[in-house]
């Protein structure tokens, strides 16, 4: 985003603040697509960011919900129920025969455990739809299950005529550095469909795999070649034995990029040969995955009235009462003053609703977008969250 803008927005809304670029984030989408030449479909994870799902109507094959409040924010923002996935580890009966109700079938749900499986089964006793399911494979965590359990289940599937086995859904983490790992997952996935497929003369319409591609987040990390990565991609998936359709679940890296955050500078001290600054933001705000004791150095602009004067390093502090609200050590910033803006840039996915927001009881930032054809739209006020930590 250009200077300019995110100055015109300081001045405008103040601080602190998110500012999504929506022009950016469309043609991000537009260049993966590109990249995968209709080798896959795309399915967002909304959780990346949930005031993104309204934009991205259009722009994404499927939505992936996690909890009943994400699915809410989906029907407010009135995405087709054919597109969701609805997804978690923890399914309450009363929201599934809530969805049932309203939509008819029409909601895809994942199957995390046995017990998922029999509580979808006894929530179809009766209905004249099918209902859509997806099983999740675990790659060792606390999520999906192993092969001996699905195995259990498509024993039992014949059982629950109301079910309808449509896919099988792998995600084993984010930030993939190697091809090479991803090639791997891909190579177990093709070859566990299909043994899947004949083993229980059963067809699987297509495969939700997150491929957890890799987003550089600070300067010390080493740079992608988005094109190089998805051209490799593709090949892979390409190849694959497996003749339904692959779905793509991604989140960051789809939305990292169109996000920033504008936040001021309110104080700044010296203490024992290290110079501090404290911003209106702060870790409530400002999430970066894979930031360590804040010694890795994010995008960062410095809106600065005075653009001539010495280059310091400063320690870029926030507003909780806590030593461990630092966003960035040793950043060099030039004549630095109280009142600059600085604009935190690649932070589009997570870091809106990662952040410990009651901590202190501080606002919430405003929420802001931004596109060529629109300008600044506000989008959500600053809101107070006092009154969610005391007695009303």
């Amino acid at each position: 985003m250009e200077r300019s803008i995110l100055a015109q927005i300081a001045q405008d809304f103040y601080s602190p603040a998110y500012v999504f670029e929506l022009d950016e984030l469309t043609q991000r989408l537009a260049m993966i697509r590109e990249q995968l030449g209709g080798s896959a479909g795309l399915c967002y994870a909304m959780k990346a960011n949930p005031f993104l799902v309204d934009h991205m109507k259009g722009l994404v094959d499927r939505f992936e919900v996690g909890s009943p409040g994400e699915f809410a924010i989906c029907e407010r923002n009135h995405i087709p129920a054919a597109s969701i996935v609805l997804s978690g580890v923890n399914k309450e009966r009363r929201e599934i025969e809530r969805v049932l109700n309203t939509y008819a079938g029409q909601i895809i749900f994942t199957v995390e455990s046995e017990q998922q499986f029999q509580l979808l089964a006894s929530c179809s006793q009766g209905k004249k739809e099918t209902i859509k399911i997806i099983l999740r494979l675990t790659s060792g965590n606390q999520f999906g299950m192993d092969e001996e359990t699905i195995y259990r289940i498509l024993n039992q599937l014949g059982c629950y005529p109301a079910l309808e086995l449509i896919s099988l859904q792998y995600y084993s983490g984010t930030q993939k550095k190697k091809i090479s790992l991803i090639e791997r997952e891909l190579k177990y996935l093709d070859e566990f469909c299909i043994k899947l497929q004949n083993s229980f003369q059963i067809t699987l319409s297509d495969l939700e795999y997150g491929p957890g591609l890799y987003t550089p987040y600070f300067e010390q990390d080493d740079d992608v070649n988005d094109i190089e990565l998805l051209t490799a991609l593709r090949k892979l998936l390409e190849n694959m034995r497996f003749g339904g359709k692959i779905m793509l679940e991604m989140g960051r890296y789809m939305t990292a990029l169109c996000g920033y955050y504008i936040t001021s500078v309110v104080d700044m001290k010296h203490n024992q040969d290290q110079n501090f600054c404290i911003i209106d933001g702060g870790i409530n705000h400002v999430n970066y995955y894979g930031q360590t004791m804040a010694m890795k150095t994010p995008p960062v602009m410095h809106l600065a009235q005075e653009q001539n004067g010495k280059v310091e390093n400063w320690h870029v502090c926030g507003s909780l009462c806590t030593a461990g609200d630092v966003i960035v050590k040793q950043l060099p910033l030039r004549h630095l003053s109280v009142n600059d803006i600085l604009v935190f840039g690649k932070l589009g996915a997570y870091s809106i609703t990662e952040g410990i927001y009651l901590f202190l009881s501080r606002d919430l930032p405003k929420v802001l977008f931004y596109n060529h054809a629109e300008g600044i739209q506000l989008v959500r006020p600053a809101l107070a969250t006092h009154t969610l930590n005391s007695i009303i």
